[in-house]
C-alpha cells in the first residue's frame, strides 16, 4: 500500500466548504500530507438568444470570482494547511476532478457530498459517485450534512 502524501480535494465554495477544508487539513496533517484543492467551473452551453459579448463578461467574471475564492480559502487556511495549494478550471467536474488528481499523482481524493436525493439526484446524478468510480485512487467522501463534522 502507498503512504498517503498529496491530497486532492474538490472544492466549489458552498456553504460546507469550511468543513470539507477542515476535515481534509486535519487529515492532511495526521498524514504529513499536502492538499491539492481543486475548483471546476463548469459553462454551459450559450443559449442563442444571448448576444455573444455579454456571455464572455459573465464567464470572465465568473472566473475571476472564483479565483478570488480559492486565493481567500489558500490565505485563510495557510497555518493549517501548509504547502497547500489550488487551481481552477474549466470543464466537466468528474472529468476535470479524476483527470486532475491523476495528473498530480495523488493517493487520495477527499470530497464532500451535497446529499441529493430522488429525482435531482436521478437527472443530475452524484459527483461524487461518479468520481469514486472513475479514480485511480481512494476516494474518501465525507458527509457535511453530519453534527461531528460542524
Amino acid at each position: 500500500m502507498r503512504d498517503i502524501r498529496r491530497i486532492v480535494v474538490p472544492v466549489d465554495f458552498a456553504y460546507h466548504t469550511e468543513e470539507l477544508v477542515g476535515y481534509a487539513a486535519y487529515l492532511a496533517g495526521e498524514l504529513s500530507a499536502v492538499i491539492q484543492f481543486i475548483h471546476v467551473v463548469e459553462f454551459y452551453p450559450g443559449n442563442s438568444m444571448i448576444a455573444l459579448p455579454y456571455i464572455q463578461q459573465y464567464e470572465e467574471k465568473v472566473l475571476a470570482d472564483v479565483r478570488t475564492h480559492m486565493s481567500n480559502l489558500l490565505e485563510d487556511n495557510s497555518e493549517r494547511c501548509r504547502g497547500c495549494t489550488g487551481e481552477v478550471v474549466i470543464g466537466d467536474p468528474v472529468e476535470k476532478i479524476v483527470e486532475f488528481a491523476k495528473a498530480q499523482d495523488s493517493d487520495l481524493i477527499i470530497m464532500s457530498t451535497h446529499g441529493s436525493k430522488g429525482l435531482e439526484k436521478i437527472m443530475l446524478g452524484s459527483v461524487a459517485e461518479r468520481v469514486l468510480k472513475r479514480a485511480h485512487c481512494p476516494v474518501l467522501i465525507m458527509n457535511p450534512f453530519k453534527k461531528q463534522f460542524r
